[in-house]
């Protein structure tokens, strides 16, 4: 018996007379990074924030834990730390001094959860560095140190690799192979760039206007490939022929 800590049933999207999300059914198993794959607009930010509450389904059910968010909201959100889209710091203030605040927040009373936090994702605590003056990586890693404060079990996070270099892509995805590995974290991550993905997750979803077209394991997702495409031998020659041409970058 499979043990999701995400699932999703037939979740839909509908903004007037955009559907964004049609019937997803979703599953992100404990301890694994799952990744979301699909070109910009496909509808992953849009369902990030459903699990997240950030937004409204039209249609659908959404399971996080094992319980239906409706009714335990209070109960399931403590549980997770997420970036979604650019994530939001005073840029006059220094990384630490960033996460004090959120940490107040939030409610914290771990007086060591910011040095922790900046800790596990190499960001040096107490410096004189303002956000301002952070690099592209410095500001992603400080988001992630932000969602990781509470200590959550799971972690969603829209598209982090945004900007960041050859290197700080590298170091992100060793970053969070670690914590999936050793800390036992799940990770629903997305992306529109395949050979990340297929270097990180576990698990992949493609998802291609507003519907999932495939999920399941890379070496499942290669055994398909095998078996249905001709002409291509590439992951990415299948994700093009399941996507109708359009790939996934």
């Amino acid at each position: 018996m499979h043990d999701f800590v995400i699932e999703t049933k037939h979740l839909t999207k509908i903004y007037g007379e955009q559907t964004v999300l049609e019937k997803v059914s979703l599953h992100v198993e404990r301890g694994k990074i799952y990744g979301l794959l699909g070109r910009n607009g496909a509808g992953k930010t849009t369902l990030m924030k459903l699990l997240l509450g950030l937004a409204s389904p039209t249609a659908g059910e959404i399971k996080i834990f094992q319980k239906p968010i409706k009714g335990h909201q209070k109960q399931l959100y403590p549980h997770i730390g997420a970036i979604i889209e650019a994530p939001g710091f005073y840029p006059n203030l220094t990384g630490t001094e960033n996460l004090e605040i959120f940490a107040r927040l939030r409610g914290l009373k771990d007086p060591l959860a910011v040095q922790e936090a900046l800790h596990i994702v190499g960001l040096p605590y107490r410096d004189k560095k303002l956000f301002a003056k952070y690099s592209l990586g410095m500001k992603q890693r400080l988001g992630i140190a932000n969602a990781l404060l509470h200590n959550p079990k799971l972690l969603i996070l829209d598209e982090p690799t945004n900007g960041l270099d050859p290197v700080g892509i590298a170091e992100l995805r060793d970053f969070l192979k670690d914590l999936s590995v050793k800390q036992g974290k799940t990770i629903l991550i997305s992306s529109h760039i395949l050979s990340e993905i297929s270097l990180l997750a576990d698990d992949i979803g493609i998802l291609h206007r507003g519907v999932l077209l495939e999920e399941g394991s890379l070496k499942e997702l290669e055994e398909k490939n095998q078996k249905q495409t001709t002409g291509g031998n590439t992951l990415e020659d299948y994700f093009r022929k399941i996507t109708g041409g359009k790939g996934i970058a």
